[in-house]
């Protein structure tokens, strides 16, 4: 079961408003279609936070929607930055080379600050 909410920020430190896209359950190829929805209707958001620290386990079909929903967005010229605090699944961010295409940020604050940064610097 994956429960998935999204809210528009307009305040914590941002220079501009955000949206917040907070999956919580395992993300796998039972919930996928599901997750990949939910990116789909952020396709044109602009700037998105994807929360994974309700998230304890994500397989290849997760991490897969994850990385086609965050090209959607980078082709409407929008900005993505994923925020996860779970050693594990930082882990896996790390070792696949996920943080390599998207900021992966700790904690909330360091995620609406890369929103903020200029990713050409």
């Amino acid at each position: 079961m994956l429960d998935i909410e999204s809210f528009r920020r307009d305040a914590d430190g941002s220079a501009e408003p955000y949206h917040l896209l907070r999956p919580t359950g395992e993300l796998d190829a039972y919930t996928v279609a599901q997750f990949r929805e939910a990116l789909a209707e952020h396709a044109t958001s602009g700037r998105l936070v994807v929360d994974l620290c309700g998230v304890p386990f994500i397989d290849s079909a997760g991490l897969g929607a994850l990385i086609g929903g965050i090209r959607r967005i980078r082709e409407n010229e929008g900005r993505v930055v994923v925020y996860c605090n779970g050693t594990t699944l930082l882990r896996l961010l790390h070792t696949t080379g996920f943080d390599r295409i998207v900021p992966v940020e700790e904690t909330l604050e360091a995620a609406v600050g890369a929103l903020d940064r200029d990713p050409d610097a």
